[in-house]
């Protein structure tokens, strides 16, 4: 038997965990909806979309929207993403890039260095786009204190870029907040280990 379709209008969505809930046009409780239930569709969901949707039930039985369709016009659907906070900071990659390779002139540097922050920009940027990636299909999550660890451990640059080209917790203030003091860390460590500042500092500091 043929289910009957039911109208309402997405009222909640987290974009970053691919759900959200659907307010039904009768009244009745909102629908828990994720992101698998929309199938292949050109854009994300967005709050205020209309939606037409079939009524199921999860597997510990609670009601949840599925074969969900959008019912918007296609050039509303089309309308572009709200900007992305963290893509004015991208320029900090090559400026930090640029401070590397100005004290590797002055001063010299470990030759592992430059290896180290792009293995670790690299790796950062695929454990980002994994989380992501499970994040649309309701799968495992890395933890956010694995990503912290990891822009501290060298990786900022990578997670940084992956931020504003994935556009992945980049809407987040705790995760910024946290993602800031990591990569200053990171920095503030560089200075004090390779730069002739490092000693400077650290006389100021009081005994």
């Amino acid at each position: 038997m043929t289910q009957p379709r039911c109208n309402g209008r997405l009222s909640q969505w987290d974009d970053a965990k691919g759900y959200g809930f659907i307010l039904p046009d009768d009244g009745g409780a909102k629908l828990f909806v994720h992101i698998k239930s929309f199938g292949l569709r050109s854009s994300r969901p967005c709050v205020g979309e209309r939606l037409s949707f079939v009524v199921g039930r999860d597997a510990q039985g609670k009601l949840r929207a599925q074969q969900v369709f959008s019912r918007e016009p296609k050039a509303a659907l089309a309308a572009p993403r709200p900007s992305n906070p963290v893509q004015r900071w991208v320029w900090l990659v090559p400026a930090f890039a640029s401070l590397v390779l100005l004290c590797q002139l002055l001063w010299g540097l470990p030759r592992a260095l430059w290896g180290v922050y792009v293995a670790m920009s690299m790796a950062t940027f695929i454990v980002y786009y994994g989380d992501k990636r499970a994040a649309a299909k309701g799968e495992w999550r890395v933890a956010e204190s694995t990503l912290h660890g990891l822009a501290l451990a060298c990786g900022w640059p990578g997670a940084l870029l992956a931020q504003s080209l994935l556009r992945h917790k980049s809407s987040k203030p705790r995760f910024q907040r946290l993602f800031w003091i990591c990569s200053a860390a990171n920095v503030l460590g560089f200075v004090l280990l390779f730069t002739p500042l490092g000693p400077m500092l650290l006389r100021l500091l009081p005994l």
